[in-house]
This record gives C-alpha cells, sequence and structure tokens, in this order.
C-alpha cells in the first residue's frame, strides 16, 4: 500500500473495532467522536504533512528493508541524519499542533526493538531479530501508526513485579502456547493508544531472576479480543464534547489506561520472551529515544506558546512593552536550548551492532530533565504576558447569548483594529496549552519521572574521565595502586 493520506489513514481506523470507555460509556465509534477525534487529527497530521511538497523531503526517506518510500515514523534510525530528522520533525509536528502528535513513541519502540532483538539473538542465537524485521516490513509497507505500551501501572512500588500481591500490577505471562503465549495487566497512560494500528509492549523497568514472565515484548492490533482501552480524565477534556470553548479549535491529547485482560499474542509477534537480563537495555533505548524525542516535539509546542503570547500582546496594545519582550526572549531561549540539546543527542550517535543508530543518552536525558523544568517556565511566561483572563474567561455561550454578548464583547476588547473575537481565540487557545493537564503533565513524566532521568545520566556518562581530568589538572597521579 505503501504511504498513507491522513483520509486513508482515518479510514483506516474506521475499520478497526476496539474495546473502548469513556466517562463510564462504552464507544461506538472511535473516529466519530469528538474527544478522541481531535487526538485522532493530530496523528493524522504526521500523514497530513508526508503528503504536502513543503514537508515531504522531511518526512519522507526510503526504507532500504522494503524497497520503497516509506514515512519516517516507521523508519528506526540507520544514520546520524535519520537522528537529526526525528528532532526537526518532531519540531515541525509540534509547531502543527500545538499539542502531542501521537505518533513517537510507536517509533521509539520500534527503534529499541531494532537494537535489543538483535543483541538478545547473539547470546541466544534466536529469531527475535528475524520476527521483528518481518513486523517492520509490514508497518512500512501499511504506513502504521504504533502506540508504547511501556509503563505498567506497578501497584507497591517498594516491591518488584514477582513481590507484588496481585501479580497482574506488571503485565506477564499467564500461558505459554504452542501458537503464542496469553498476556495479562495494563499499561498507563497510553497517549493516543485508540489513534494507533497496533501496540507495542516492552518492559518498564530492569528485572532480575524469578521475573522472566514479566520480561516480555511484542506488538498486536489495538482492536484486538480483551483490549480494553479506557480512556483517562483531563482538564478542559468535555470541550470537545461540548463543542465549545475548546481553544485549539483542530488538535488535543487524550491518554487511556489500556487493560491487558488474557490477551492471545502469536509467537511471530513475540520479540522478547524471559530474557530478563535484556530489560534493562530495552527500557534504556526506548526511552532514551523518547527523551530526544521529547526535545523537538516540546520546542515546537513552545514556538506556539510564544507565538500565543506575541499575538496577545498586539492584540491588548503592550507589543512594545520592554520587560514582555524580555519575556518573550526567555521562552525563545528555552525552546532552542531544548531543541539544541536533542540535536546534540542525535549528532553523538552511535552505530550498534544490529546496524541501528542510537543517539547519546546522557544528553538525551539532559535534555528531559531542561523540559521538566523549563516547560512549566514558558507556560507561567505565556500566561505572565497574557493576562488574568486565560483563567475565568466568559465562555462562549455567554458571548453569543443575545442579552448579555454584546456587554462581553464591549468589555473584552482590547485594541480598536482588533476583532474582539479574535482577542478572545486566542484567549482560549493559551488556555488549553497553558491547563490541559494531559499535555502539560507530560513535561514532567512523560518518557519516565525526573528521577529515572537523573538515574540514566549518573549512569551512563563516563565519571571517571572527568576525574582523571581533574586530577591530571591537579598534579595527583591517577595510576592505580
Amino acid at each position: 500500500m505503501g504511504l498513507k493520506t491522513k483520509e486513508e489513514y482515518i479510514e483506516s481506523l474506521r475499520q478497526m473495532k476496539p474495546t473502548a470507555y469513556m466517562f463510564g460509556e462504552k464507544i461506538t465509534s472511535v473516529v466519530d467522536n469528538p474527544r478522541l477525534r481531535a487526538g485522532i487529527e493530530s496523528t493524522g497530521a504526521t500523514y497530513e504533512l508526508a503528503q504536502m511538497p513543503e514537508y515531504q523531503s522531511l518526512l519522507v526517506t526510503h526504507s532500504p528493508l522494503v524497497d520503497e518510500p516509506v514515512n519516517r515514523f516507521t523508519l528506526p534510525p540507520g544514520s546520524t541524519e535519520d537522528l537529526v530528522a526525528r528532532v526537526k520533525i518532531n519540531r515541525t509536528l509540534g509547531r502543527w499542533v500545538g499539542t502531542c502528535h501521537q505518533r513517537c513513541t510507536g517509533l521509539d519502540c520500534l527503534s529499541a526493538l531494532s537494537i535489543v532483538t538483535y543483541d538478545i539473538d547473539q547470546k541466544y542465537k534466536g529469531s527475535y531479530f528475524e520476527r521483528f524485521k518481518e513486523f517492520l516490513k509490514y508497518v512500512q509497507k501499511n504506513d502504521l501508526t504504533c502506540n508504547a505500551g511501556v509503563t505498567d501501572v506497578k501497584g507497591d512500588r517498594s516491591l518488584g513485579p514477582q513481590e507484588q500481591a496481585d501479580k497482574d500490577m506488571y503485565l506477564h505471562v499467564v500461558q505459554r502456547r504452542s501458537d503464542g503465549v496469553v498476556v495479562r495487566g495494563a499499561k498507563a497512560h497510553q497517549t493516543g493508544s485508540l489513534s494507533s494500528h497496533e501496540i507495542i509492549v516492552l518492559p518498564t523497568r530492569a528485572l532480575r531472576k524469578g521475573d522472566e514472565d514479566y520480561a516480555i515484548a511484542f506488538a498486536i492490533p489495538a482492536d484486538s479480543p480483551g483490549l480494553i482501552h479506557v480512556v483517562g480524565r483531563s482538564s478542559l477534556d468535555k470541550r470537545e464534547l461540548d463543542g465549545c470553548d475548546v481553544g485549539n479549535i483542530r488538535y488535543s491529547k487524550y491518554c487511556p489506561t489500556v487493560i491487558f485482560d488474557d490477551v492471545f499474542v502469536p509467537w511471530e509477534r513475540v520479540f522478547m520472551c524471559g530474557e530478563v537480563e535484556f530489560a534493562a537495555e530495552m527500557v534504556i533505548k526506548f526511552s532514551s529515544y523518547h527523551r530526544q524525542s521529547h526535545g523537538g516535539c516540546k520546542s515546537g509546542k513552545i514556538d506556539c506558546m510564544t507565538g500565543a503570547a506575541l499575538a496577545m500582546m498586539d492584540y491588548s496594545g503592550t507589543e512594545k512593552s520592554s520587560h514582555l519582550k524580555q519575556k518573550i526572549i526567555d521562552m525563545v531561549h528555552r525552546a532552542e536550548t531544548l531543541y539544541g540539546c536533542s540535536l546534540a543527542a542525535s549528532y553523538e550517535g552511535k552505530k550498534q551492532p544490529s546496524g541501528a543508530y542510537f543517539i547519546d543518552t546522557v544528553l538525551a536525558n539532559a535534555s528531559k530533565i531542561h523540559e521538566g523544568k523549563e516547560m512549566a517556565e514558558a507556560i507561567r511566561l505565556m500566561v505572565d504576558i497574557s493576562g488574568g483572563y486565560v483563567a475565568d474567561l466568559p465562555s462562549d455561550k455567554d458571548i453569543e447569548n443575545p442579552e448579555i454578548g454584546p456587554l462581553l464583547k464591549k468589555y473584552l476588547k482590547g485594541k480598536d483594529q482588533v476583532a474582539v473575537e479574535d482577542r478572545i481565540k486566542m484567549y482560549r487557545l493559551i488556555e488549553k496549552m497553558a491547563m490541559e493537564s494531559a499535555d502539560t503533565i507530560s513535561d514532567i513524566h512523560g518518557g519516565g519521572s525526573p528521577e529515572a532521568h537523573r538515574v540514566t545520566i549518573f549512569r551512563e556518562c563516563d565519571l571517571e574521565a572527568r576525574k582523571k581530568a581533574a586530577k591530571r589538572l591537579a598534579g595527583i597521579d591517577s595510576k592505580p595502586e
């Protein structure tokens, strides 16, 4: 089939029949639900831009695996150029949709699997890598969107998987059959699971002997029997359903919890099963790729936030205020620092034994720590520039009310030459970008907690080289006794 258009992508989702719930009700049509459709439109942008001449060269490349053009969201990086393109694409899309486009996590899973399945086979002489390549061909030829099922619900955090009173707190194998495995558990914070064709599951943490049932990686269709998507609540989440006060009129984000209620996975879709010593490598590879991705998309979102703040200055007559210009500069430098750190992680990437390229983990995690702090500051600056109506602007329904609407329009006006309706729309967009928890919380916890980023930096950076450099300058003999 090759590259899909946005319309073909949406139609392909319409043909799927996932089991999904939201607000206590079963969803009969994911594509036609306004709340979910706004998220599907975000992912749809990855298909839309791939068809546009000005972005096609960025999003479309040649795959040596299938020997045809593919969307880069189906291509594990095979060069430094591919690593850099990931960041540039994510910034472009972050600026285009102003929120999460939901497709990067699937690529991060594919990228991790392209390395770790090869490494497992080198030790055990297995067939995981060949299985993975066959699955990757299927993804590329059909231009599929994949979702990352990584974060387990974890239960009692003081206990490991096998120590839990309820073993289902970590997704695990409950039955091994001649034709495949049956798994049970749940994955939390599954951004865009209903915008995806395939769910790729990886372990959520390092594992040890006795955790073999939890060392499982596989891929299944998003509408597989026993798979249940329960869409999580988020601030502002009913506005798409109401069709009112939406803010971002085109795109949004939603995050289900996905329950695996005795789901069957055929062996040809299993990419790890019991190799506990490789779980940590799988987690590190996935999470580092994902933290590199964040630096691109979040810098793009800051671009949107900066534009919204500048527009509000124009609409309110404060465009010449020097202290507000300084705040704009502060927003810009935060975006560029995030972007630069992710690009650096890409340029410092190295070829792996499988042939795939992996980024510099320390730089990728440094970018994510920076994001967790600086995105919040960028939001604060945007709100500071824009004013208090970000928090309590009257509803569009009040503004449209014939009795009070004219009065509201009178008192909500800014500069005389700016339509009051435009000022109201910009306030709504700023409210959406600042206050929708589904997106703003991911700036802190997306790709793992801040502590996980710090642990990775400490583990992966070369501390001995730093000590050696200091000892040489101090004239201390650093030779071992």
